[in-house]
């Protein structure tokens, strides 16, 4: 890879008029912002369908794309809705409101009807095609939907025995009672991914990259887990029996636990590795690049029985992870993967990343707490990672500098060689010029946005994924800092390059 930088904006945060961003004209402006600001790389979140909390990492499905970022205004060209019911209430800008999801929910549930039920021959040709292509992962997809929306939205462990435990002939009967349904489950995806291909292809086409999420677990309560059981530690219940997390370290007493069941590595590794085969080919076709969430796990898991209430009492599980990537690198051998190595990593860890190439991250909030052997610090960076100033589980960088005591600044101050340093963007340009291949800054951190504007606190369980860009705060002048900064860093691509005036 080329020297490049890039921006982190879940397309969740884009403005627009419906409450909460969307793949419509906002994403196709940003993508032009990204382009005027030297950048070459669009890095977002998981894409899949949240549950409660809003999570992207907590997804219903690990296979399908969230109805929510439809955009409307594209299905009222289509003729799929009407223009009045297309319009938005008075959303207050900033933040995604319950109020918001609900709304788009309800009106893509009309969007569906009409086209199921008046659309024209040549787009239900397109919509069954897709749906015949994707049937391996849509079917159960549509019907878990379907099923959760019957059963008021509770885990589909306190379903029916016949539909927890998949008999064939209750599925059967029950896909004939919610034929509608499913079909709606259907049209919403076939649009999704309509909208997100057109969005990719013209991002591809101004020479911006899309960069990926692969979450290494999913949620209990998704698709995947309901119709692949055999592939998950669970009991004769359907209930989980071990659970996933991290042990404690330095920043928890308790470690943290985080819920979700645990693969049956040695079914997985029967069947070919068959099931995060196709994952992976989803997103390494639905983006450009991808990064892996919580990489240490394909070395070894944090194993937590099911009943203990904290992650002390764990234990490592190794996993086949060289034999997975090893299979994937057969189909995909030059695979552009990004791991998270984050936290307490060990050689063996080390050893599975740099076997397989795989760039590592660096974090520059971390950078300042442990002298100068500190991994996140500028020096110690090789070429072959990415660095970021923060990510979406960090506080913005203002928000982080305000944070620390006077001690602390002067650590930081002492470094970057800057008494009183212009925070965010002294950081900014630390990340810049650093020999890191790839650098890629969140978008409230070019915006110079405080504590307010993060996107992530993890452990809260409320007030997470929200915050939303406002109308014009992208604005010329941040492009012009940023593109000028690349061009000094290297970080220009070539087709877009000009030289400093």
């Amino acid at each position: 890879m080329q020297r490049a930088s890039g921006i982190l904006l879940h397309p969740t945060a884009l403005p627009g008029p419906h409450g909460i961003g969307s793949l419509g004209s906002h994403a196709f402006h940003f993508i032009n912002f990204l382009v005027e600001a030297g950048q070459s790389v669009w890095q977002v979140l998981p894409l899949g369908p949240t549950g409660y909390g809003n999570s992207p990492y907590n997804a219903l499905s690990a296979f399908a794309g969230n109805p929510i970022l439809i955009d409307l205004d594209k299905l009222v060209i289509l003729g799929d809705l009407l223009p009045e019911e297309a319009e938005a209430e008075a959303f207050a800008e900033g933040f995604v409101t319950n109020r918001a999801l609900l709304f788009k929910r309800d009106v893509l549930k009309k969007a569906g009807c009409r086209f199921l039920q008046h659309g024209d021959p040549e787009r239900r040709a397109s919509f069954d095609k897709f749906c015949r292509d994707q049937a391996d992962w849509l079917e159960d997809y549509a019907l878990f939907m379907a099923l959760r929306e019957h059963f008021k939205e509770c885990s589909w462990s306190i379903w029916p025995d016949e539909l927890r435990h998949r008999d064939p002939s209750a599925l059967e009967t029950w896909r004939k009672d919610f034929a509608f349904a499913l079909d709606q489950h259907r049209y919403q995806q076939f649009i999704f991914f309509e909208q997100w291909f057109a969005l990719k292809s013209y991002a591809n086409q101004r020479g911006i990259r899309i960069f990926g999420d692969i979450p290494i677990f999913v949620a209990y309560d998704s698709a995947d887990v309901w119709a692949h059981q055999e592939f998950f530690q669970l009991d004769d219940n359907c209930l989980p029996t071990s659970v996933a997390g991290v042990p404690p370290d330095y920043f928890s007493a308790t470690g943290q636990r985080w819920g979700n069941p645990l693969y049956r590595w040695s079914t997985l590794q029967e069947t070919g590795f068959k099931w995060w085969l196709e994952r992976f080919h989803y997103n390494l076709n639905c983006t450009d690049m991808v990064r892996i969430d919580h990489f240490r796990g394909f070395q070894a898991c944090w194993s937590i029985p099911v009943k203990e209430e904290t992650a002390v009492n764990g234990h490592w599980e190794e996993v086949p992870g060289r034999e997975l990537f090893n299979k994937l690198r057969c189909e995909h051998p030059d695979l552009p993967i990004i791991a998270e190595d984050l936290g307490v990593i060990t050689p063996e860890v080390e050893a599975l990343r740099e076997s397989f190439g795989f760039p590592g991250m660096k974090i520059l909030q971390f950078a300042f707490d442990s002298g100068p052997d500190n991994p996140y610090l500028p020096h110690n960076y090789g070429k072959q990672c990415v660095v970021y100033t923060g990510t979406h589980d960090n506080n913005t960088t203002l928000g982080w500098w305000h944070s620390l005591t006077k001690k602390q600044r002067q650590v930081v101050e002492a470094y970057l060689d800057r008494k009183k340093p212009d925070m965010p963007w002294t950081l900014i340009e630390t990340a810049e010029m650093s020999l890191a291949q790839l650098c890629i800054l969140p978008c409230q951190d070019i915006l110079a946005l405080g504590t307010s504007a993060r996107f992530n606190t993890p452990g809260q369980a409320k007030g997470n994924w929200a915050w939303r860009l406002k109308p014009g705060q992208l604005n010329d002048w941040i492009a012009s800092r940023l593109k000028r900064l690349c061009i000094q860093a290297n970080r220009i691509p070539e087709n877009i390059y000009q030289p400093l005036l």
